[in-house]
């Protein structure tokens, strides 16, 4: 095996024992993305010498935690001191920050090694990874296909061995996703969970920061590091955070699992109904008990989630005006010419879409008929969740109706590419957590994934189940060919 196949913890073991050292992982990635990053693009910025970015407070017990030494990849909407932060615009292409995002500061003080920004989605608004004005990332398993979006860059790096772990956000399944699409496993958080300080907004009520990984185990590693209450942003929650691997048990016996009848629908893909029944079925076997509920307001979640979305980029992307930071076109008259010509030559098309959409449902005479009432419906949205939850310890439905599509099939089709995030949004409008683990491939061969959603604030729930589904499939362990 090379090195860079390992797993955060499969290299912490390895370095542990004196076998290797975090230079000899750190050369074997840099040989990879040599080889492959050309073709996939899953990196907007790779740090020359990314042994600098180690916080030099890291003390010797944390040097010597599961952590010390790992190279890992961070989506580029989140903040790193003196490093390029871009969100894939030309609105911020040149923006270097001089603060890291709490996130990153974790990482560091766990004596993690950041080796690059992945690439996304422009201001994390798409579902494919096309918008990115640094141009599109192929999935690694068929570089015809999309990885999925907006957190592509961060899964398609980890799909294709280019760095041992990474971190991606999720608005709207944006972690999820794109985790599915490249067969790897992605974690949303309970919103509050992780810190967004630090984290470029879009939509603030909904943006959660989460791990992408090569199996279950590292992605609980990774949520241990991130987790925890900050001051510095006001909607982390203080709640204590547990050891995420200790739910690692293998153990679903007794565990009740809610199965949404809302998530299998009419005009998904075959192959991915066919496979989240085999592996409900697995599970069953394992001693889980399996019931039917349903989670009745699903069918108005897309369309919430593009009311409260858009409305809520409106704001936070009002800040982008060629003033104080980022782009400014060089040709204005005046002022108002220059806030005008430097949004337009700044932001792409899908993040105008979504201003417009948001200033519009926003605006006087249209607050009550639309924002008001997504906000009532997503009330109702929660109130599903709470309910099914009341007689099952998680949920079980695909991550996305199909696999990954063609790049360019969706792109000009707004709603088409809207809707491939249908079963992910709820999550985010609810609050709750989420997970997307392999559970299979289609006749082309591309990866299917597994959601498993739990109640707020009961990630071991969902890390628990993930578990005990990959300790009996080698899905996990599949890699692409490139």
């Amino acid at each position: 095996m090379n090195l860079y196949e390992l797993t955060i913890h499969e290299a912490s073991d390895e370095m542990r024992r004196g076998r290797i050292t975090s230079g000899d992982l750190m050369e074997s990635l840099k040989q990879r993305i040599s080889e492959v990053e050309e073709r996939v693009h899953a990196y907007v910025t790779i740090l020359d010498r990314p042994e600098e970015t180690k916080s030099p407070s890291s003390d010797r017990q944390e040097e010597q935690g599961p952590l010390s030494g790992i190279p890992v990849a961070v989506k580029d909407n989140m903040t790193t001191r003196g490093i390029r932060t871009t969100c894939s615009s030309k609105m911020l292409s040149n923006f270097i920050p001089h603060y890291d995002a709490t996130v990153v500061d974790r990482l560091r003080q766990n004596g993690v090694v950041i080796l690059g920004k992945t690439n996304m989605d422009e201001f994390a608004m798409g579902s494919s990874t096309e918008t990115s004005y640094m141009g599109a990332t192929r999935n690694p398993w068929n570089l015809e296909r999309i990885p999925g979006g907006s957190s592509g860059g961060s899964a398609a790096a980890v799909a294709a061995d280019e760095c041992i772990a990474a971190l991606g956000s999720d608005t709207g399944g944006s972690i999820r996703q794109p985790a599915a699409h490249c067969g790897v496993v992605g974690m949303k958080p309970t919103y509050g969970r992780v810190s967004r300080y630090g984290l470029v907004a879009f939509a603030s009520s909904l943006d959660q920061i989460g791990p992408i990984t090569k199996d279950v185990t590292d992605c609980a590693l990774l949520l241990n590091a991130i987790s925890g209450h900050d001051p510095r942003d006001s909607t982390s929650v203080k709640v204590p955070a547990p050891d995420f691997t200790s739910a690692l048990t293998g153990e679903v016996r007794g565990l009740t699992i809610g199965v949404p009848a809302e998530y299998f629908v009419e005009g998904m893909q075959p192959e991915v109904e066919d496979a989240v029944r085999t592996a409900l079925s697995l599970l069953e076997e394992r001693g889980a008990v399996i019931k039917e509920v349903s989670l009745p307001h699903t069918g108005y979640a897309i369309a919430t989630y593009y009311i409260l979305a858009t409305a809520e980029a409106s704001s936070n992307l009002a800040r982008y005006d060629g003033v104080k930071y980022g782009y400014r076109t060089e040709n204005a008259s005046d002022l108002m010419d220059m806030y005008m010509q430097t949004r337009a030559q700044g932001f792409g098309p899908e993040v105008k879409r979504r201003i417009m959409l948001g200033t519009y449902v926003l605006s006087a005479g249209y607050y009550d008929a639309y924002y008001r009432k997504a906000q009532q419906v997503r009330t109702l949205i929660k109130n599903d969740f709470d309910q099914a939850f009341q007689t099952c310890d998680v949920l079980i439905t695909p991550t996305s109706p199909t696999t990954a599509f063609r790049i360019g099939e969706k792109i000009n089709d707004p709603l088409q590419m809207y809707l491939s995030d249908i079963f992910t949004i709820s999550v985010n409008l609810a609050g709750i957590p989420g997970i997307s683990v392999p559970c299979g491939f289609d006749n082309s061969g591309l990866p299917i994934g597994l959601q498993i959603m739990g109640r707020h604030f009961n990630e071991k729930a969902i890390l628990r189940s993930a578990y005990a589904y990959e300790q009996q499939t080698d899905w996990h362990r599949k890699r692409p060919v490139l």
